[in-house]
């Protein structure tokens, strides 16, 4: 999967699980479940991707993956007993989102393009999810799912790029660069950040960092290889659904941290006959705690696992 050459074409489909409840919490950014299908080889682009076709590049290119993902993204207040959590807590939402995103791997960057559409509020189901979980398990239900962001169709386009700045000849160490720009009601802003990874044939994965941006995927090992990784990123975000709330209509919305900086981290194995297996930490880090960073935080700390196999 994103690996460096491919003689035919090949397919590939993953499960991520995103859930607070990995780190201890269940609140925020409380679960993510995402679907994707990958088709490798030297494949053309989806139309639905054509508006930033303009942007790829024309020189050297070894390999090309469309990928399309579906996924559910859930969001609640702090403390899910209350039926009307305070105004400064994280607001309930549902997300439910389509991604299709086209990636070209060369030998030393690898570049991203993807269009999203979802729907956010009610009609994306986040109130059942969740609680038909949680009654599953036998835990408390959360009660401030009618407080939550109101029936709205979503959009986003994102552009970003991966470079393999060094490496060791034996490749078993690399660091990386990146950066991504986004636009969109789901999310505008950018990010930069830098990835040290040690395992084993990291040139054939180094491309898979940039899944981690659309929660298609986690970074993931490939051809019976390993590779653990730890990483940062510096933020700026203008606008993000879950913390603006509605773009067209009234609804909560919260203070929140624009500017912030992101620490991963993870572990990734690639066993034979096409399957693989991720599990991450991802949280924010802030120099100085305020009710604003908490929020912030609690958006961006969870537990992450990815199940990847050859079909």
């Amino acid at each position: 999967m994103c690996s460096m050459q491919v003689n035919a074409t090949e397919n590939f489909i993953s499960a991520t699980l995103d859930n607070d409840v990995f780190v201890g919490k269940d609140n925020g950014y409380t679960n993510g479940i995402y679907f994707s299908l990958y088709n490798v080889g030297r494949l053309r682009p989806s139309f639905l991707v054509s508006p930033l076709l303009w942007s790829m590049p024309n020189g050297r290119i070894y390999n090309t993956v469309n990928i399309n993902s579906i996924g559910q993204t859930l969001t609640t207040a702090e403390d899910i007993t209350e039926e009307n959590p305070p105004s400064t807590s994280l607001p309930y939402s549902g997300l439910l989102k389509y991604t299709n995103a086209y990636v070209t791997v060369g030998p030393y960057y690898a570049d991203w393009i993807s269009t999203s559409l979802g729907i956010v509020g009610p009609a994306a189901k986040g109130e059942q999810t969740q609680n038909g979980v949680h009654r599953a398990i036998g835990v408390k239900q959360a009660q401030g799912w009618d407080t939550q962001l109101k029936n709205e169709v979503v959009f986003g386009f994102s552009r970003g790029r991966a470079w393999r700045v060094l490496a060791t000849g034996s490749d078993t160490m690399d660091l990386l660069v990146g950066g991504q720009v986004s636009l969109g009601t789901i999310r505008s802003g950018l990010n930069t950040g830098v990835m040290l990874r040690i395992g084993q044939n990291l040139q054939e994965s180094y491309s898979t960092v940039l899944l981690a941006s659309s929660r298609a995927s986690n970074p993931i090992a490939v051809n019976n290889s390993w590779f653990v990784y730890a990483g940062f990123a510096s933020n700026y975000v203008y606008n993000q659904i879950f913390t603006d709330g509605n773009t067209f209509r009234d609804s909560r919305s919260i203070d929140y941290d624009h500017n912030y900086t992101t620490f991963s981290a993870g572990i990734t194995y690639s066993v034979g006959g096409g399957g693989a297996l991720t599990f991450a930490y991802n949280s924010s880090v802030a120099k100085n705690e305020t009710e604003v960073s908490r929020q912030t935080e609690k958006l961006s700390r969870y537990g992450t696992l990815t199940l990847a196999w050859q079909i």
